[in-house]
């Protein structure tokens, strides 16, 4: 039985053939050079499959901070008294009950709790509790949701950052970046709807594959395209020595023409999709110096980021650098940063992490807000998993290490459609299981999906047989944390 909410194929076509034949008498290199040369008006942004939002967009854009790894929600976020009374002594058994451990502590003999090096204090005019490893994340305290309560089903790295990308745990689907541009369209004419930015200077503890920003089997113009710090921000981009861009652009229209004939005989979208990445490339080759130089920011600018947003390529240059992105309507900037694997030294790993990532991440949404583009844009920080509240290994004096924990963890969102200063979601005593306002990854998409004016019930793609969507079967709105 046809899905009501499903494009069909008839439809999916004719939306090709007006993207790209258009019937304006324009051909794809013409369209392309006039717009470069700022001759007439410029080309309406590409529009996504649903044509327009299934209701009001309380949000445009998305700046997901994702911090792979999985940061400790007890040194962070969520401080519990109760594991620092009792540290180094034994985690009672009915806490843990018959819940799945991994392989790395589960054959310990005993399992110590291990409470928080660090204090936590109540800021804003909310009193929200945050750790005194996160000064600068205090200081937006009113700014922030923060949700204690989110949990997902993956226990091992790989597979759970593999499901906050994507929806599920097996690679292959599309990221959740590719479906905001598939279903709601790029709103910038010569830049990606979707832009990833990796730390340079981050602890290259856990991999990060570029499948984890990949359209799976959407069209693939609506892959995540990576920004890489240097003198070639996207690879490939630049014209060889001794070809000029109106060389490129000759050579651009005959394939084009190539392509739209092979297109013609064999009815592939995936031909259409390449053609619109080489005339993106063409396009970006202009946009994309402009938009990556951070030699036009103000020193004021600067030190709010702090000293290494000068340095193409840390965490610091890329908030910053998110921050122009989305000035120039990307749809969704994802930033990834890794080294939050804890599984010893907590308290060098912590303040390790936290140094590099806690001021760019605050001044992030405070460059936004001043700048008036806080309103329509959701900020999101946080990682794959949290972490245990027992120590993996022995308990050596202050320090301990912290295993992998999905049953429970924190993240925060700022911005357009939710509520500022708001926590949602409480933990037990330890830390270790959601006592209410359980937040799971589906739910998160959906939520995320609907303040960007989606029903993720209805953003739908047909393969292989079945219909497919980025909360699967499940997920559902958390409307507590909505204005």
């Amino acid at each position: 039985m046809k899905n009501p909410h499903s494009p069909s194929y008839d439809q999916l076509m004719g939306f090709t053939r007006r993207h790209f034949l258009g019937s304006s008498g324009l051909g794809l290199g013409a369209m392309a050079l006039s717009n470069l040369l700022g001759s007439g008006s410029a080309r309406a942004a590409e529009g996504g499959v649903l044509g327009a939002p299934h209701h009001f967009a309380k949000v445009k854009r998305v700046i997901y901070l994702f911090q792979a790894g999985g940061p400790s929600h007890l040194e962070t976020f969520d401080f519990k008294p109760v594991l620092r009374q009792g540290h180094g002594k034994p985690l009672p058994k009915e806490v843990i009950g018959n819940q799945r451990l991994s392989t790395m502590s589960g054959n310990q003999s005993s399992l110590a709790m291990a409470g928080s090096f660090t204090d936590f204090s109540k800021h804003g005019k909310s009193g929200m509790e945050i750790s005194n490893t996160l000064p600068y994340t205090q200081k937006i305290a009113d700014e922030i949701c923060l949700i204690r309560s989110m949990h997902t089903e993956a226990i091992n790295h790989d597979p759970a950052i593999t499901f906050f990308c994507s929806g599920n745990q097996v690679p292959g689907r599309p990221s959740m970046g590719s479906w905001a541009s598939y279903g709601l369209g790029s709103m910038n004419d010569n830049l990606p709807a979707f832009i990833v930015l990796v730390s340079k200077d981050a602890s290259r503890d856990q991999p990060l594959y570029s499948r984890l920003w990949g359209a799976g089997f959407l069209p693939s113009e609506h892959q995540g395209v990576q920004f890489r710090s240097g003198k070639e921000p996207v690879l490939y981009l630049t014209n060889p020595e001794g070809v000029s861009p109106h060389v490129r652009r000759g050579m651009l229209d005959a394939l084009g023409k190539l392509n739209l004939d092979q297109a013609a005989q064999e009815l592939d979208p995936e031909i259409n999709a390449r053609i619109a990445q080489a005339e993106m490339a063409f396009r970006m080759q202009t946009s994309v110096p402009d938009a990556t130089d951070l030699s036009k920011e103000s020193e004021e600018t600067f030190q709010l980021y702090g000293p290494e947003s000068k340095n193409p390529g840390t965490f610091a240059a890329n908030c910053l650098l998110a921050r122009r992105l989305i000035e120039r309507d990307v749809r969704f900037v994802q930033l990834f940063h890794q080294g939050w694997d804890q599984h010893g030294d907590v308290v060098g790993g912590i303040n390790r992490q936290c140094k590099q990532t806690d001021q760019a991440s605050a001044a992030l949404v405070m460059d936004l807000k001043r700048r008036g583009l806080l309103d329509d844009t959701l900020v999101v920080w946080g990682g794959e998993f949290g972490r245990t509240a027992y120590s993996q290994g022995k308990v050596s004096g202050n320090n301990y290490g912290r295993d992998h924990h999905p049953r429970c963890f924190s993240i925060w969102l700022a911005g357009g459609g939710v509520k500022g200063g708001f926590t949602h979601g409480t933990t037990d005593d330890f830390g270790y299981n959601i006592l209410d306002g359980a937040v799971h990854v589906h739910d998160l998409h959906a939520t995320m999906l609907h303040l960007m004016g989606v029903d993720h019930e209805k953003l739908v793609y047909k393969f292989q047989g079945r219909y497919y969507r980025l909360t699967d079967i499940a997920g559902k709105i958390v409307k507590p944390i909505l204005t």
